[in-house]
């Protein structure tokens, strides 16, 4: 390859990488923690200690629609809590049978899914624009196979320890970019499907298919299009007799959430959505009927999955790693984080890239970079703990309201902390809080709940001595992090910008300075 080649291919994989990389870092550390959705809503969430009596959940239907007429357009009955949901209101059973309106009491796990999926930014636009991100990383990603494939087996095992700290950093960079290269590719690749995936059919939509194209693909999409009205009154169907029409229609379907549409109408429709346990990738179910006659309309299983369903739901369990159970999780989980430094440490290497050797006066753009890279990265760090921590602290009935902003608020002091402090002084500060914050997790929720880690763990609770061990794991982490940059600030090369080195500037420095 021609030298200009490779320069140009190497400026688009800095620049890209260096423009998606904060996004990139917020979406993988956040989306490493939510793998465990259903074991952290567990944890955010105390069981009760009387389980509710089961209840017939179409008393709570008639209920919610006579009190709340408008409901009827659209309304989400999730099993088995018995829980249903339109426009953001919740009902249930209360403890004597009666329906009430209730808030969720912790939105801990889905303020953080938010954060994976938006990167903190208003959700209404922010999904598109980590869309737009993930098409960049993509690019980044194929760049970067091309600058190191002809290196990629002298250097993929090469990790060069020593007083070369930027060709330490590079190696364990370009390892980890190339030996979890199939993982990035997958996640560019269905978080642009994911995210963009209506906007990008938009051109065909219109300039090909002469507006039909939805209409070919939108049962690959979703289990069904929403009914239109009939005009027609008639009731609903008893949701028993419904469930029970389900198990006919795909036996062995765990039934998990009920979508109704149009209840009142002859045309009103049922769409449950549940699991099959099958040995295939996507495990996921549907099954659409007219819920006023329990008239079975459309099956959707994992057995009889069109190619583009099946290239669909795939693509998604892929993404959200829901096969395999725990070992997938973990697998996941490791990956997701190394992600994340993939993000960080190119950043470091720009840095130490852009530095110039033995000089006292830096490239401001360094300095620049390595403060902005500490707040946003460290900030995330620090403000999924302290969500963490807002969730057994907080006040019972706000606890939703606190989790979020107390992301904000110390994602956002984190970066003030970043640019106002030296580069080096800085990440001490914050990985020490990073440290502290995540170290004080097991412990809100032992102080919290009463439930010691360790008496957790002999119980069999793995869910309180997981988050535990995790928690005391990557605390150990953030303070030896915390310690060697210090060290690196106070005995390291004086002219980097992570000095604390005071270099009393000769004539020639003093001028250039000027």
């Amino acid at each position: 390859m021609k030298s200009s080649t490779l320069r140009t291919f190497i400026s688009v994989h800095t620049w890209v990488g260096l423009v998606a990389g904060f996004a990139l870092f917020i979406a993988f550390y956040a989306g490493s923690v939510t793998l465990f959705h259903e074991e952290l809503h567990a944890w955010e969430t105390p069981p009760a200690k009387v389980a509710a009596p089961q209840r017939d959940p179409q008393v709570l239907i008639d209920a919610v629609l006579l009190a709340h007429p408008k409901a009827k357009d659209v309304f989400y009955l999730r099993l088995p809590d018995m829980v249903l949901e339109f426009d953001e209101r919740h009902f249930r059973f209360d403890a004597n049978g009666k329906v009430e309106e209730f808030q969720e009491p912790s939105q801990l796990v889905d303020f953080i899914y938010r954060l994976h999926y938006t990167a903190g930014l208003p959700r209404s636009w922010g999904i598109y624009v980590l869309g737009v991100v993930c098409v960049l990383y993509g690019l980044a990603l194929a760049s970067g196979v091309i600058i190191y494939a002809p290196n990629f087996f002298k250097d993929l095992f090469a990790l060069r320890i020593g007083k070369n700290i930027k060709r330490m950093w590079q190696d364990a960079h370009n390892a980890i970019g190339i030996l979890s290269l199939p993982f990035h590719l997958m996640y560019a690749w269905s978080s642009a499907v994911l995210a963009l995936g209506v906007i990008l059919l938009a051109p065909f939509q219109y300039l090909v298919f002469d507006g039909k194209l939805l209409q070919l693909v939108g049962q690959d999409i979703s289990a069904a299009v929403p009914p239109k009205l009939a005009g027609v009154s008639a009731p609903l169907a008893p949701a028993a007799q419904l469930l029970a029409e389900v198990q006919r229609a795909a036996p062995g379907m765990e039934v998990e959430t009920m979508v109704y549409h149009k209840a009142g109408d002859a045309n009103a429709q049922l769409q449950a959505y549940g699991h099959a346990h099958q040995k295939t990738v996507s495990s996921v179910s549907a099954v659409v009927l007219n819920a006023s006659s329990g008239k079975v309309e459309r099956v959707v299983t994992p057995d009889n999955y069109s190619p583009g369903t099946r290239f669909m739901r795939s693509l998604q369990t892929l993404h959200f790693g829901s096969f395999g159970a725990a070992a997938v999780q973990w697998m996941y989980f490791v990956l997701g984080m190394a992600g994340a430094f993939l993000f960080y440490s190119g950043n470091l290497l720009w840095i130490e890239a852009r530095r110039k050797r033995h000089k006292l006066v830096q490239p401001r753009s360094g300095k620049l970079m390595a403060q902005a890279t500490l707040g946003v990265c460290l900030g995330c760090v620090a403000g999924v703990a302290a969500v963490f921590l807002a969730n057994k602290l907080g006040p019972a009935g706000q606890l939703p309201l606190w989790e979020s902003r107390s992301y904000y608020a110390v994602f956002f002091g984190c970066v003030l902390w970043a640019f106002a402090r030296p580069p080096a002084r800085g990440a001490h500060e914050l990985l020490k809080l990073c440290s502290v914050l995540t170290l004080a997790v097991p412990l809100a929720h032992w102080w919290s709940t009463g439930v010691n880690p360790l008496l957790a763990l002999l119980q069999g609770d793995g869910v309180v001595a997981g988050v535990a061990a995790v928690s005391v794991l990557f605390s150990t982490m953030y303070w030896r992090m915390s310690r060697a940059v210090l060290a690196r600030g106070q005995h390291g090369d004086p002219h980097s910008v992570w000095s604390l080195r005071k270099v009393v500037p000769v004539q020639g420095e003093i001028q250039q300075a000027a």
